[in-house]
């Protein structure tokens, strides 16, 4: 496992639309292990594969206290989103110095391949879902300035 480089404002990079993943090989499994690895050393709770420059379809999140609930989604697709929302803060690891309000689902279901290529579906709520979001976001080319409705200074809850 290796630390990547994060990709920041102002790389193209972040604002194009991933190609699926079609080898579930080695390559993949070291691209999930180094950006689960790169994830848990910029205090993340996911990253998507164009956070770290490649283009492809695959995210890793991890929303547990105790960091042993590492997720990965391989040609993720939201296949269900709830009527109700959630409205709270988000940050990004592209955009560090930025922080905002944004509306997300309370529970979306999807569907993804493990790095095995096993297809599997979940239905997850609160943070979980809004780290799936944020995140499938990032392979469509949507990122967190896109999304903020309000500002938020994290400094001012100090």
């Amino acid at each position: 496992m290796a630390l990547r480089n994060i990709v920041t404002d102002g790389d193209p990079v972040l604002l194009k639309h991933c190609k699926p993943v079609e080898k579930f090989d080695s390559r993949l499994a070291e691209l999930l292990d180094d950006m689960a690895e790169t994830m848990y050393n910029a205090d993340g709770l996911g990253l998507a594969a164009p956070q770290v420059g490649i283009i492809r379809r695959a995210v890793v999140i991890d929303v547990s206290q105790d960091k042993s609930g590492l997720i990965e989604l391989v040609n993720p697709e939201i296949t269900e989103r709830s009527e109700q929302t959630q409205y709270g803060t988000e940050g990004c690891l592209s955009y560090p110095e930025l922080y905002g309000y944004v509306t997300r689902p309370m529970t979306v279901k999807f569907r993804a391949y493990d790095r095995h290529g096993n297809l599997y579906e979940k239905e997850v709520s609160g943070l979980f879902a809004r780290a799936v979001c944020h995140e499938l976001d990032h392979l469509d080319g949507r990122v967190l300035p896109d999304n903020i409705e309000a500002p938020y200074d994290p400094k001012k809850d100090e």
